[in-house]
């Protein structure tokens, strides 16, 4: 997947060639490192599409989009993405103040020299920025566009975006060019973990505006790469990361150049690997296509496997009629059969899940199994019938049809028959093409059951029980925990010491399998694919699943 300059190359013949580069434009555009790859055609014409003459870049291929519509017109601001696929574009493109490490879960300096809580009550967090910060465009990055940035996202306060995980900001103070100062309204240690994600992302405010998303696809930042994409049809169809020269921070770039293109599925992301058209492919792997390239070292390919956070589970509008009774979602806690789903489906690429926070996280517990136990349909019947409700129950179960890969649509049709094969549940399925319709649409309520899964925005179990409980949470739930809200989680952020926090992760994830907002169904294992002259896959992803797209190389065959 990627094409590293030797490391032997001189300084100056790099600097040179880089000033020699085409011009960028202005509006550079951020393409999800997860999510797309670059055409085979662009890597072999080099410069075609201003990535500069005699400069290899390593092309990945994701089989995923990422599209604006008139319902989320801005699929690249910082204030309203909030998925996978353009955080790791973002990453590649803005800087963050913290950064997660090459390897492990504490963050590290980015944007900032330094940072760190001046208090023994982890309220007020403060950092110093680097020397001589620049934005793409050239502008200064100051501590004040810091402040704006924060200021902006709680300003804006998109729905769709990831402002909640920022709502524990009471202000932000900028008391010199190099200073930034963040007073939180309770304590909160997980917070220099959040300043890693794109959420706290730095924009120039010459560019963005103060009070509205900036639509398009455009991106202008300070992080180690510059984009320039093509789209058509409001969807980003190939992008070009180029090293950026002005960039001072603590990534070291071991390639020039990083294209990516976007497909319409993994088989044909796949395909485009083995004719050697793309050099990496990641995400969305169907479990057959793991096995295959499993057994394809002999073809040139390389199949890089590592433990994985991304969960999967289905989500309840518990005002919905046809499942605000708890029974319904208990009884459906007791009927699925995740070992079923993970041997038939997906073939051993996951493992059964029987808590939100996955394992591998402190805190982890298996609430609906000490609850629920082995499938049980006379169990399932009885919840039904203690509560008076008559089956079978009736709904629709909705999902996205490409988002999470191809494999999706045999997972809901297997939860579709594991249900309505018991008699208690007549359930039909509807698939939703477009993922920001899709979204838009769960928000707003419109669906009494869906599909989902979870890319951890860091690696901590508050991250898979705070963002899905309270008034502005990631699904829009109507479903409210006082418990949750107002004792374990601020008592859990009071922890510096994760492990010692782990005993409120346990209440809460015990109170969320009995009151069921949330079904958590498996596990999922994280897979990079590459030709075999590719290095550094073992480090092309962090702690949280993000893709390091700057740990990419090309080194010599075996």
């Amino acid at each position: 997947m990627r094409l590293a300059v030797p490391t032997n190359v001189d300084a100056s013949n790099t600097a040179a060639l880089i000033r020699n580069l085409p011009t960028m434009n202005r509006k550079t555009l951020v393409l999800p490192a997860l999510a797309g790859l670059l055409a085979p055609v662009l890597a072999a014409c080099g410069g075609s599409d201003g990535a500069g003459e005699g400069v290899d870049p390593i092309v990945v291929g994701v089989a995923t989009h990422i599209e604006a519509t008139k319902a989320a017109p801005a699929p690249l601001d910082p204030s309203q993405a909030y998925d996978v696929d353009a955080w790791n574009v973002m990453r590649s493109t803005l800087q963050t103040l913290m950064r997660l490490p090459r390897s492990g879960t504490a963050p590290v300096p980015e944007a900032a020299r330094s940072c760190g809580f001046r208090d023994t009550q982890n309220e007020q967090y403060r950092c110093t920025l680097r020397d001589g910060l620049k934005f793409s465009n050239g502008h200064a990055l100051t501590a004040q566009d810091v402040k704006f940035s924060i200021d902006r996202m709680k300003t804006i306060n998109n729905t769709n975006g990831p402002v909640s995980l920022l709502d524990g900001i009471d202000k932000v103070e900028a008391p010199s060019d190099s200073e930034v100062v963040f007073h939180l309204k309770k304590p909160d240690a997980t917070f220099p973990q959040k300043l890693t994600t794109p959420a706290a992302a730095i924009v120039d405010p010459e560019v963005y505006p103060k009070g509205r998303l900036y639509s398009g696809f455009d991106v202008v930042g300070s992080g180690p790469y510059t984009l320039k994409t093509v789209r058509s049809d409001n969807r980003i169809t190939k992008a070009v990361f180029t090293r950026n020269p002005s960039y001072k921070g603590g990534v070291q770039a071991r390639n020039e150049k990083v294209e990516m293109r976007f497909f319409n599925d993994s088989v044909t992301t796949e395909k485009a690997l083995r004719r050697g058209s793309i050099d990496v492919m990641n995400r969305g792997l169907a479990p057959d296509q793991v096995k295959g390239l499993k057994n394809a070292r002999d073809k040139g390919i390389m199949l890089q496997e590592m433990p994985g956070q991304e969960i999967r589970y289905l989500a309840f509008n518990t005002k919905d009629p046809a499942v605000s009774n708890k029974a319904v979602r208990q009884a459906m806690a007791q009927l699925i059969n995740r070992s079923d789903l993970v041997r038939n489906v997906y073939s051993y690429t996951g493992d059964p899940l029987f808590s939100m926070v996955p394992t591998g996280l402190t805190g982890h517990i298996n609430s609906f199994f000490n609850k629920y136990g082995d499938p049980d349909v006379a169990a399932a019947r009885k919840t039904l019938r203690q509560a008076n409700i008559t089956s079978p129950v009736k709904f629709t179960l909705t999902y996205t049809t490409n988002h999470y890969g191809s494999s999706t649509v045999k997972e809901v049709r297997a939860l579709q028959s594991q249900l309505n094969r018991t008699k208690l549940f007549d359930i039909s399925i509807k698939g939703i093409d477009s993922w920001q319709q899709f979204r838009t649409d769960a928000l707003d309520g419109k669906y009494s059951v869906y599909n989902m899964g979870w890319f951890p925005d860091i690696p901590d179990a508050d991250n898979y029980i705070a963002p899905f409980i309270g008034k502005q949470n990631f699904l829009g739930s109507p479903y409210r925990n006082g418990k949750i809200e107002s004792q374990l989680i601020p008592s859990s952020r009071q922890q510096s010491d994760r492990n010692a926090a782990g005993a409120d992760f346990k209440q809460a994830q015990d109170i969320i399998a009995d009151d069921v907002p949330l079904l958590p169904l498996w596990q999922g294992k994280q897979y990079v694919a590459a030709r075999d002259d590719i290095t550094g896959l073992e480090w092309a992803l962090n702690s949280a699943s993000g893709l390091q797209i700057w740990e990419l190389s090309r080194g010599v065959a075996d």
